[in-house]
C-alpha cells in the first residue's frame, strides 16, 4: 500500500487515520491528484487564502499549505485527526480547521471541494458558499466521474452558478463553478420528521446519516431496546441523529446518555434530538471521537451500536471491529454490547471471537438484519 505521493517533485507521506500496521487502502486518491496538477498548471502567486472542503486525510491541506493559508473544513472528525497527523508529519505549515457547520471564512480566493456522498450534505455546502463568496472566486470541485451525474450539475447551477466539467483523468473529473445564481437559495440547516409509531420527532442536519427518514435496521432495533434500572449509563456508538438514545432514554429515565459519533453534524442534531425529547434536565453527553478512544476501561454497563461499513469512500469491515473491541474494553464486568447489522455482515463470528461462544446471543432478527447481544465475561449466565 503507497504512503508516498510523489508530484512535481515534491513527496508526501500520508496516512490515514487512524493508523493501523496491516493498512490496505491508501489516504488519498487519484482526485486529490487532480486537483492538485490542475491548481499547479495555474501558476497561483503565493499566499493565496484557499478553502479545501472534505480533504480525506488532508493530502490537499498539506500539498497547498507549504505556499498559501490554507482552511480545512470538514464534517468528520477522522478527516481532521488525520490531516493533523499528517500535517505533523510532512512539517507543514499550520492550517485553520472548520466543520461544515461553521461559516465560511472571508476573503477566500479558491474553493478546492471533494464531494461529499449525500446530495443534503452537497446543497448545504454550495448554499453556504454561494451566500460567501464573490463571483470572481473560483470553486473547483472533483469527484469520480461515476458519481458525477447530470444531477449533480444541476444542483451547482441551482445553489452555486454557471458549472462546466474536465475530461476525465484517471476514471476522475473536475467540476468548475463560481458563485453566480441569483437570487441564492436559502437552504435550512435542518430537516425535521417524526417516527411513525413513536412519540419521537426528529431534526437532521445535512451530513446525518437517513437524515430524510428512519433507516431499517434503526427502526427494527428500537423495537428491541430494553427496559432495565440496573442499566445506569449507556453509550450510543456512531449515534448518527440519536433516535436510539431518545429511545432507550424514554424506557430508562434514569440512564446516564453518552452519544459518540465521528460526525460533527450528527452531534449536533443528537444534542437537539436529545434535549427536545428528552428534556433539558437529562445527564448527556454528545462527544466527537474515533470510536472509544480514551473512555475509562470497565465504566459503562452497555453500549450500542449500528456500525458503519464505510470510511470517507472505502467500504471497509475494520470500523464495526474496532467499535466491538473498543466496546469489550469500555464496558464492566456483565456490561452488554447491542449490536444491528445486514445478517451477511457476519458480526455473530466476530463478537464469538471477541467476547466467547457462550456470551453472544441472538436478540431478533428478520429478512435483512440480525440484533445481537454480547456480554462482558460474565459471572454468571443465568442473571443476563
Amino acid at each position: 500500500m503507497k504512503t508516498e505521493l510523489n508530484l512535481h517533485e515534491r513527496i508526501l507521506t500520508l496516512h490515514r487515520f487512524p493508523k493501523r500496521s496491516n493498512e490496505t487502502l491508501q489516504a488519498w486518491d487519484a482526485g486529490d491528484e487532480y486537483l492538485i496538477n490542475h491548481v499547479e498548471e495555474l501558476a497561483l502567486p503565493d499566499n493565496q487564502n484557499i478553502l479545501v472542503i472534505n480533504d480525506s486525510f488532508g493530502a490537499l491541506s498539506c500539498w497547498f499549505s507549504e505556499k498559501h493559508h490554507v482552511t480545512l473544513m470538514s464534517d468528520s472528525f477522522i478527516s481532521h485527526k488525520g490531516a493533523q497527523q499528517n500535517l505533523e508529519q510532512n512539517q507543514c505549515n499550520k492550517v485553520a480547521f472548520a466543520t461544515t457547520m461553521d461559516l465560511v471564512p472571508a476573503n477566500i480566493d479558491l474553493v478546492l471541494l471533494q464531494l461529499p456522498k449525500s446530495n443534503r450534505h452537497l446543497v448545504w455546502i454550495l448554499s453556504q458558499l454561494r451566500k460567501a463568496l464573490p463571483a470572481s472566486c473560483p470553486v473547483i470541485a472533483v469527484n469520480k466521474a461515476k458519481d458525477i451525474h447530470t444531477s449533480t450539475l444541476k444542483l451547482f447551477e441551482k445553489y452555486l452558478g454557471e458549472t462546466k466539467t474536465s475530461l476525465a483523468w484517471k476514471k476522475h473529473r473536475l467540476v468548475f463553478s463560481q458563485a453566480t445564481v441569483e437570487p441564492p437559495i436559502e437552504v435550512m440547516p435542518f430537516t425535521t420528521w417524526r417516527v411513525d409509531g413513536e412519540d419521537i420527532e426528529l431534526k437532521n442536519m445535512p451530513n446525518v446519516y437517513s437524515g430524510e427518514s428512519l433507516d431499517l435496521g434503526a427502526r427494527f432495533m428500537l423495537q428491541h431496546l430494553p427496559q432495565d434500572p440496573s442499566i445506569d449509563n449507556v453509550i450510543d456508538l456512531g449515534c448518527g441523529n440519536g433516535v436510539l438514545s431518545v429511545k432507550f432514554g424514554q424506557l430508562n429515565p434514569n440512564a446516564r446518555l453518552t452519544c459518540v459519533d465521528e460526525s460533527f453534524m450528527a452531534l449536533e442534531s443528537a444534542k437537539q434530538n436529545l434535549r427536545d425529547n428528552l428534556g433539558e434536565n437529562r445527564d448527556i453527553q454528545c462527544i466527537a471521537n474515533n470510536c472509544l478512544d480514551g473512555f475509562k476501561h470497565s465504566s459503562s454497563s452497555m453500549v450500542m451500536c449500528n456500525p458503519p461499513f464505510h470510511q470517507q469512500q472505502a467500504i471497509t469491515d475494520h470500523i464495526a471491529w474496532q467499535m466491538f473491541c473498543d466496546a469489550k474494553q469500555v464496558l464492566s464486568e456483565n456490561g452488554r454490547l447491542l449490536v444491528i447489522g445486514n445478517r451477511h455482515l457476519g458480526y455473530d463470528a466476530k463478537l464469538k471471537r471477541l467476547f466467547g461462544d457462550k456470551n453472544v446471543k441472538l436478540i431478533a432478527s428478520n429478512n435483512k438484519f440480525v440484533i445481537l447481544q454480547a456480554t462482558k465475561n460474565p459471572a454468571k449466565l443465568s442473571a443476563i
